[in-house]
């Protein structure tokens, strides 16, 4: 891949500083396929006025973001441009029928000439499967990385050094057509945003406390359970408020039907290690496919351990747990990477994991996957993406 890269400078004491440009083109061939990057680089960066050193997920945004347009039955060029307001009318299609997907990726500062991001592939196909069932428009993998890249070379600034913290990307699309109708749009914005995190949960690594709820459900099969839309996060809003005002930092989903099997947590994978044995829960269309799910079941077939995906229900949870037989119980999740769970209440009903601390396999998974992502230790899945500055 050929590339006419922006033009940067050096400056004592900071790895990069940008060198400002009205616009510049970025040129990408591949495959005979060329596509135009239009980049209007700030004048006026917002990065000293950012203190790393006490960020909130999600409240911080980088300088830039790349933004393509669907129209007339394609993609326009990317375009990266500063970060901030687009503008819409209150007749924005998305508004009213809520065809929008997004997706949760994050890029890691390994030294000042390279960062990683982690499993981009996988990603960007859950991101086109999102697509397929919102009935929206794919982009290709290669335009989707190349934008990518591009926007992180311009931003890397924004990834933070230390350790548990990284740049969350945020790609997102939705439908942008003025036309109050409950069909398809004809039109769609992509963008990607990025900011600079430290943990998603305010009890970083330490473990967290989950609690059912017998009135509210998730998703069932056949809807929109295994995609990445704003509906399935907004429809937990409401249980989630309520088992915090209860002390509890999520919601443990149960199947809609019986309300009986465990599926997932509001925001991550679940998994249960039992007499030696890991276990979570199959991907049945209700359950979100995580990478980091993943990435856990490989690296603990690769540790020896018996990993079933199964359905398995609160009661064989609480059973073990009586018996003697849970060991350990944690979520993984691009945001927490892997998070040790301490309780889980039920019917009224509450079960202590591991004596209130995270659990020596939860522990291993935790750093080893940190340790790849950081670039602190050997890839041999092949699951980073080094990108050179």
């Amino acid at each position: 891949m050929d590339r006419v890269r922006l033009l940067r400078d050096k400056k004592a004491g900071s790895s990069f500083s940008q060198k400002p440009l009205s616009w510049c083109l970025l040129k990408i061939h591949k495959n005979s396929v060329r596509m135009d990057i239009k980049i209007e680089a700030t004048d006026h960066s917002r990065i000293g006025t950012v203190n790393f050193d006490n960020l909130e997920f999600g409240r911080t945004f980088s300088d830039h973001m790349l933004e393509m347009i669907w129209k007339n039955g394609s993609w326009s060029d990317p375009v990266i441009r500063p970060y901030g307001p687009i503008e819409f009318t209150p007749a924005l299609n998305v508004l009213h029928y809520g065809q929008e997907i997004f997706e949760g990726m994050k890029a890691y500062y390994v030294d000042e000439h390279r960062i990683h991001l982690f499993r981009p592939d996988l990603h960007h196909a859950r991101f086109t499967r999102s697509c397929q069932r919102l009935c929206m428009p794919e982009i290709s993998y290669e335009t989707f990385l190349s934008g990518l890249e591009a926007l992180l070379r311009l931003d890397h600034a924004w990834i933070p050094k230390q350790r548990g913290r990284a740049l969350y990307i945020r790609p997102v699309m939705f439908a942008s057509e003025e036309f109050i109708a409950a069909v398809e749009s004809s039109r769609y914005n992509f963008y990607f945003i990025t900011c600079p995190v430290a943990a998603y949960y305010k009890e970083g690594f330490n473990p967290v406390s989950l609690t059912t709820t017998d009135t509210f459900v998730r998703a069932v099969r056949g809807g929109t359970g295994e995609a990445k839309t704003g509906g399935n996060y907004a429809a937990g809003f409401l249980p989630a408020k309520k088992a915090r005002e209860k002390g509890y930092s999520q919601i443990l989903w149960l199947d809609a039907i019986e309300k009986k099997y465990v599926e997932e947590v509001g925001t991550m994978n679940i998994f249960f290690k039992i007499d030696g044995t890991l276990v979570t829960p199959e991907l049945s269309g209700s359950v979100l496919n995580g990478i980091t799910r993943r990435s856990v079941i490989d690296l603990a077939q690769d540790r020896g351990l018996t990993v079933e995906e199964r359905k398995i229900s609160i009661d064989e949870v609480f059973d073990a747990a009586d018996e003697g037989r849970l060991e350990e119980v944690f979520g993984s999740g691009t945001a927490a990477v892997i998070s040790p769970v301490k309780e889980i209440h039920h019917n009224g009903r509450s079960i202590k994991i591991g004596d209130g601390k995270a659990g020596e396999f939860s522990l291993d998974l935790f750093d080893t996957i940190s340790d790849i992502q950081y670039g602190q230790d050997s890839d041999p899945y092949g699951w980073t993406h080094e990108i050179t500055l």
